[in-house]
C-alpha cells in the first residue's frame, strides 16, 4: 500500500535532515525496548515494538480529543517505533490524506506536547483509512488485505491492536468481522489485542453478554478494558503514597479513619452527548467504573507485587466486601440539574438539552454510600458523589480521620479545627494536601486548620502524561494491571444494579440548580450521619 500524498508543501533540506534523526532517534529507542534489558532499568524507558494501530471510530469526539493527539504525544516523547502504523476505520468516503488530515488538525487542537513537523511527518508515513461499514463483509475483507501490506512494507510483523472507540451496540459485529477475517487470530511470534472502552455493559447481565461475545474471539489476556482515570498519575500514586511510606499505612484503617469521600465533580452539562447519556445517567457512567476504581484502590490490602494478577486480586477482594446501606432511600441521592447560572452565564436545565425527552428520569448527579465488610475497615463509611453542572470541576479522594479522643484546649481554642484530612486532587491542580491543626500566631493558644500541599506541577519538572498516552502505550507493550478484568465490572455492577434497580421505582430525580452542589437529599443523607460533603 503506498503512502499517500502530504498535504502540506515538501520538506527542505534542513527538514529532511531533522526527520532522519528524529527516526534514528526514535530507532534507537525502540532498540531500547529489546527483551535482553533488565527491565528493573528505570534509565530507560518502555518502547513499544513494531505494531500496528487500528482505530475504529476515528470520526467520534474521543478519538479526536484524546487518542490521536495520545499517539502523537507518544511518538513525540520517542515510544513509538519507526514502522507503527495507524488505521483509520470508518464509514465515510474518505481517502488515506484525508484522514491524515483530520488527525493533523486533532493533533495540533490538542496535543500535550509541541507539536514538531519533524514527528508528524514520520507518524503520517503510517497513516491509512480504509472506508466501510461494520456490517460490510468486504471493507474488512478490505482491512485485512490493507494490513498484510502494512506488515510487508512497515515491517509491522502482524502486531495489531484493534481499538473500538464505538457504541457497544456495535461490538459483536466488529468482533464477528475480526472473527472471519483471521484478524483475531495471531500468527506465531506475534499479537492480537482488542481495547473496549467503557461502558462495559449497562448492567450486570448486559457486561457478561459482552464479555461472553468477546471471549468467543479473544482470550482474556488479550481484552483490554479502557478506564481512563486508572492511567493518570494522581491515581496511580495513591499506590505509592500507601505502600512506598511507612508514614500513612499505620493509620489506613477503621482505628483512625472517620469517612471517605470520592467526589468526581464537573461544572459542564452533557453537551451533545444526549444519545449516548440519556437512559445511562451519572452513576452508570462514573461510579460503576471511575469511583469503584478508585474506591477499591484506596481500600484494598498490599499486593504482593505489581502485577495484573496480583493487583487485580486485592481490588477484587475490597469490590467483594462491598455492602451497601439497608434503607436505599436513605443512603442513596440523585438529582438533575435544572437551568441556572454557571460561569456568569444563563445555562439550560437538562431537560432542555437537545435531543433529551421531556419524560426522561435520567439522573446527572448521584451520591451513594458504602461499607466495606473487613477487618481494616468495618464501620467506615465510603461515600462516593458525581454530577454534572456542579460548582466546579475537581476529582479527589479525601480521607477524613477521628478527631482527637481528647484535646487539653478550651472549647473556644478549637471552636474553629475541623477534622484531620489527607485529600489526593486527581484534577485538576493534581497533587495531594493534608490538612491538619497548626496553632496561630499570637499570645492566645488558638488552634486552626492549616494544609501542607504537593503539588505535581511544581515537585517535578516533567508534566504528567494524559492518561491515554499510558494506557495506549500499556495496550501497544501488553502490560495489563492499569485494565480492569471482567471479574471486577461484575462485582462493580453487582454492587450498583440494586441501587439502579431501586430508583427505577422512585420516579423523577430531585431538581438541583445548575452551579449548586447537587439536591438538598445528598446533604440530608450526610446530616443523618453528623457529617458534611466538603466544601469544594
Amino acid at each position: 500500500m503506498s503512502s499517500p500524498a502530504e498535504p502540506t508543501a515538501p520538506a527542505d533540506e534542513a527538514t529532511t535532515v531533522a526527520t532522519q534523526a528524529a527516526s534514528t532517534a526514535t530507532t534507537e529507542a525502540a532498540a531500547l525496548a529489546n527483551p535482553l534489558r533488565d527491565p528493573r532499568d528505570k534509565r530507560l524507558p518502555r518502547v513499544a515494538g513494531p505494531c500496528v494501530l487500528v482505530l475504529f471510530g476515528v470520526t467520534g469526539d474521543l478519538a479526536k480529543r484524546k487518542l490521536l493527539p495520545a499517539i502523537y504525544d507518544l511518538g513525540n516523547r520517542g515510544l513509538l517505533p519507526p514502522g507503527f502504523s495507524l488505521v483509520g476505520f470508518a464509514r465515510r468516503d474518505w481517502k488515506n490524506q484525508d484522514f491524515a488530515r483530520v488527525a493533523h488538525d486533532a493533533i495540533k487542537e490538542h496535543a500535550r506536547t509541541p507539536f514538531r513537523e519533524e514527528v508528524w511527518r514520520q507518524l503520517r508515513e503510517g497513516i491509512h483509512f480504509v472506508p466501510g461499514e461494520f456490517s460490510d463483509d468486504g471493507a474488512f475483507d478490505a482491512l485485512a488485505m490493507a494490513l498484510k501490506e502494512i506488515d510487508q512494507t512497515r515491517g509491522t510483523g502482524g502486531n495489531y491492536a484493534f481499538y473500538l472507540s464505538i457504541p457497544p451496540k456495535f461490538f459483536p459485529q466488529v468482533v464477528q468481522q475480526l472473527k472471519r477475517t483471521g484478524l483475531a487470530n495471531a500468527p506465531k511470534g506475534a499479537w492480537r489485542r482488542v481495547v473496549i472502552e467503557k461502558p462495559f455493559g449497562h448492567d450486570l447481565k448486559s457486561a457478561q453478554e459482552l464479555n461472553e461475545i468477546t471471549s468467543q474471539v479473544f482470550p482474556e489476556s488479550s481484552v483490554f478494558r479502557i478506564d481512563h482515570y486508572l492511567g493518570k498519575e494522581t491515581v496511580q500514586n495513591i499506590l505509592a503514597l500507601r505502600f512506598a511510606n511507612n508514614l500513612f499505612e499505620p493509620i489506613w484503617n477503621r482505628g483512625y479513619v472517620d469517612h471517605v469521600q470520592i467526589t468526581m465533580a464537573e461544572d459542564i452539562g452533557i453537551g451533545g452527548r444526549a444519545g449516548y447519556y440519556d437512559g445511562i445517567g451519572a452513576a452508570r457512567d462514573v461510579i460503576q467504573n471511575h469511583l469503584l476504581q478508585l474506591l477499591a484502590l484506596v481500600a484494598m490490602e498490599d499486593p504482593t507485587s505489581f502485577d495484573a494478577d496480583a493487583l487485580r486480586r486485592e481490588k477484587e477482594k475490597v469490590l467483594k466486601a462491598v455492602r451497601l446501606p439497608q434503607d436505599l432511600a436513605l443512603g442513596t441521592a440523585r438529582g438533575r440539574y435544572t437551568a441556572g447560572w454557571q460561569g456568569g452565564e444563563r445555562v439550560r436545565g437538562y431537560l432542555e438539552e437537545d435531543g433529551i425527552p421531556a419524560d426522561s428520569t435520567t439522573e446527572t448527579y448521584a451520591a451513594i454510600k458504602l461499607e466495606i465488610a473487613n477487618r481494616r475497615w468495618a464501620g467506615v463509611p465510603f461515600y462516593l458523589r458525581t454530577g454534572k453542572r456542579l460548582g466546579r470541576r475537581v476529582t479527589e479522594v479525601a480521607v477524613v480521620f477521628q478527631r482527637a479522643p481528647h484535646l487539653p484546649f478550651s472549647k473556644d481554642d478549637t471552636e474553629i479545627l475541623g477534622q484531620n484530612a489527607l485529600v489526593v486532587r486527581v484534577q485538576p491542580d493534581e497533587g495531594i494536601t493534608v490538612r491538619f491543626g497548626s496553632k496561630m500566631p499570637g499570645t492566645a493558644m488558638e488552634v486552626r486548620d492549616v494544609s501542607m500541599d504537593f503539588a505535581y506541577g511544581e515537585s517535578f519538572l516533567e508534566s504528567s502524561p494524559e492518561a491515554y498516552e499510558r494506557l495506549l502505550l500499556d495496550v501497544l507493550i501488553g502490560d495489563p494491571p492499569l485494565f480492569p478484568h471482567q471479574r471486577e465490572v461484575e462485582l462493580s455492577w453487582r454492587i450498583l444494579d440494586p441501587i439502579e434497580e431501586f430508583w427505577a421505582t422512585q420516579g423523577p430525580p430531585e431538581d438541583y440548580p445548575a452551579g449548586s452542589w447537587g439536591p438538598a437529599s445528598a446533604d440530608a443523607m450526610m446530616a443523618r450521619d453528623g457529617r458534611v460533603w466538603r466544601r469544594l
